[in-house]
């Protein structure tokens, strides 16, 4: 039964190195997800920024053909002016032109806002690609790093399920299922030490009978309060 405790626990101490480079591997992935994470949204702003300066260069050429066509309207109307035969028709023709000057004005106003914004979005998307270079470049370089503990880490996950599968040859089967549902239960740990009278698996006193049973390995006693395998571990003197 010793034997059978001691394979246990080697197994336990398999399981937990692996929950703990598990750990620490998610740990590191999520590390990377955050690096491509800030290069992906740098992009996205660039991309943003790009639409809406094409979308603002669109408006102003819209702005220039609707300024060149009122300027072609006016010159129209001031030669059509010579031709005019009445008064009424003249002041009605002047009265096209004030408004169509008046257009033309406010069409200019809106031309130099456009321009103004284009050459400031223009600046901020130039700072921004340069800075999106610098921190793509950077993020590469540590997103290489990360990759590399990952991958570090997955050979010493490799290496230890290696040894499990070792382990559990030695163990019978249904003990392994047993084991493996008290690992489930109880947070990773279905063995748990027996000292002092204690279980340090829960902290509760045991039964001395049953921490007395321990001493015989006759059998596999559990923790009548968290049901942990137990272990004795005698404090060194």
């Amino acid at each position: 039964m010793r034997k059978k405790l001691d394979m246990l626990e080697e197994l336990q101490e398999v399981d937990q190195l692996i929950d703990t480079h598990k750990a620490a591997q998610q740990g590191l992935q999520s590390e990377l997800s955050g690096i491509n994470q800030a290069v992906d949204s740098a992009r996205e702003e660039i991309t943003i920024l790009g639409t809406r300066l094409a979308q603002l260069e669109t408006e102003k050429s819209g702005l220039e053909v609707t300024h060149a066509v009122e300027l072609e309207n006016i010159a129209r109307s001031e030669t059509n002016m010579k031709e005019i035969k009445t008064n009424k028709e003249f002041q009605a023709v002047g009265r096209e032109i004030t408004a169509a000057r008046k257009q033309v004005t406010d069409i200019e106003e809106l031309l130099l806002q456009k321009i103004g914004q284009i050459e400031e979005l223009s600046a901020e998307l130039v700072a921004k690609n340069s800075l999106c270079i610098e921190l793509a470049d950077n993020s590469a370089q540590r997103a290489t790093a990360k990759q590399a503990e990952i991958d570090k880490i997955q050979a010493e996950i490799d290496a230890d399920i290696v040894r499990r599968e070792s382990a559990i040859k030695g163990i019978p089967a249904s003990l392994v299922k047993k084991f493996t549902m008290l690992r489930e239960q109880r947070c990773g740990r279905a063995l748990a030490f027996a000292t002092d009278g204690y279980c340090m698996g829960c902290n509760m006193q045991l039964p001395p009978q049953l921490y007395n049973n321990l001493y015989k390995y006759e059998e596999l006693l559990a923790c009548p309060h968290c049901q942990r395998i137990l272990i004795l571990k005698v404090r060194q003197q």
